[in-house]
């Protein structure tokens, strides 16, 4: 005897929610505590800096000697996170005074 097919229960699962409030504790997160970020946008620019602001449509990326930007989340490919902004600055401070 053959074993029942499975695929019914497949079908009758729920897709998961489109907003489970994760993206917003993970932003939340990089932003207290001011992780450098590297943004690459759909575009295919790159950019660098971190978090101090976001909302539903948009982040704020504040960048060392550059413009500050507000950039629409529909724009974004991926965030990946290169350091904490005071490990990189006390980096370069012992090593421009060596």
């Amino acid at each position: 005897m053959c074993p029942p097919s499975l695929s019914h229960l497949r079908r009758s699962r729920t897709p998961p929610p489109g907003d489970t409030g994760q993206e917003a504790l993970y932003l939340r997160s990089l932003s207290d505590r001011q992780v450098s970020v590297q943004i690459q946008l759909r575009d295919g620019e790159t950019i660098t800096g971190w978090i101090e602001y976001f909302d539903d449509g948009m982040i704020r990326i504040t960048r060392d000697g550059h413009p500050n930007l507000f950039i629409y989340k529909h724009q974004i490919r991926t965030i990946t996170e290169l350091n904490r902004r005071s490990l990189s600055r006390s980096a370069s401070t012992s090593e421009s005074g060596s």
